[in-house]
C-alpha cells in the first residue's frame, strides 16, 4: 500500500486482513471482522462533536432493506449521485470523519484486493484495486421502536461493490443517558454449516471493530435491547 496508514489505525491489520481472508475462503465465507482496526481512543475523540452534530434524517427506501420503508436512525455524510437517499448530507459530520473515511478507503482497497485475489500466494501479481465510497452514513441504534435493528439484509441491494461498517463507542458522553448496554452487534448469514445451510456468524462488535463485507452478503445489525449503539457504515465501488 503506498500511502502510509494513520497512527489510530492499528498498525498490524493489513497482516491481520491477509490472515483472516484465507480462513475466511477455505470457509467460503466472504466477509472478516478485524477486531480494534481503529483505535478506540480516536473514536472517542471525536464523539463529543458527533453528538453535535448527528441529525437523523428520515428517509424512504421503497421497503427494499429488510422491508424498511421510513428509515429515521441514520445521519448521511456522503449519498449517491442523483441525491440517493436524501439530498441533505451532513458536510460538518464529513469534515469531522473525513480522515478515518480515507483510511478505510485504504482498509477495504487492501481487503478487496485479497478477497479476490485468485491465489493468495499471487497476491504481488493481482492490479491493484481503486475505490469510491457510494454512500457514507451513520446510525445510531436505540431499544426504542423501530431503532432497535437492522434485520437481514444485503447491502445496497446488491448494487454496491463492498461495504465496511466501524463500530464506534458507546455513549458515554451523554448527560443522564444510560451507558450500559445489551444487544447488538452483526450477523451474518454467509459460506455452508454441515447441513448444507449458510453458516450462520454473530459477533458482538465493539468500538474499533470493522467488517469487511462483500457484495451481497446476507447479514444484519442485531436488536438492542438496552443501551445505544452506534455505527458507521460506507458502501463502496471498485473502480
Amino acid at each position: 500500500m503506498s500511502t502510509p496508514l494513520p497512527s489510530f489505525v492499528r498498525p498490524t491489520i493489513l497482516n491481520e486482513i491477509n490472515k483472516q481472508v484465507v480462513r475466511r475462503k477455505l470457509a467460503r465465507q466472504r466477509h472478516c471482522i478485524i477486531e480494534q482496526g481503529i483505535q478506540p481512543d480516536y473514536l472517542d475523540s471525536l464523539f463529543p462533536p458527533l453528538l453535535e452534530l448527528f441529525e437523523p434524517q428520515s428517509v424512504q427506501y421503497n421497503g427494499g432493506i429488510a422491508g424498511v420503508k421510513d428509515w429515521k436512525i441514520s445521519c448521511y455524510l456522503e449519498v449517491m449521485p442523483g441525491g440517493v437517499p436524501t439530498t441533505e448530507p451532513n458536510v460538518e459530520l464529513l469534515q469531522l470523519f473525513l480522515p478515518l473515511l480515507e483510511a478505510c478507503n485504504s482498509l477495504f482497497c487492501h481487503w478487496y484486493r485479497q478477497q479476490h485475489a485468485c491465489n493468495h500466494k499471487s497476491n504481488n501479481k493481482t492490479p491493484d484495486v481503486q475505490c469510491e465510497r457510494l454512500m457514507t452514513f451513520i446510525t445510531r441504534y436505540t431499544p426504542a421502536p423501530g431503532e432497535q435493528a437492522l434485520l437481514k439484509h444485503v447491502d445496497g441491494a446488491g448494487k454496491v461493490d463492498g461495504s465496511i461498517v466501524v463500530a464506534l463507542p458507546i455513549d458515554r458522553w451523554s448527560p443522564g443517558g444510560d451507558h450500559s448496554f445489551e444487544g447488538g452487534g452483526l450477523t451474518f448469514w454467509d459460506g455452508k454449516g454441515s447441513d448444507g445451510k449458510p453458516l450462520e456468524t454473530h459477533y458482538d462488535t465493539r468500538s474499533g471493530d470493522i467488517a469487511f463485507i462483500d457484495r451481497a452478503v446476507w447479514h444484519q445489525a442485531d436488536p438492542i435491547t438496552k443501551g445505544t449503539r452506534w455505527a458507521l457504515v460506507i458502501f463502496y465501488k471498485v473502480l
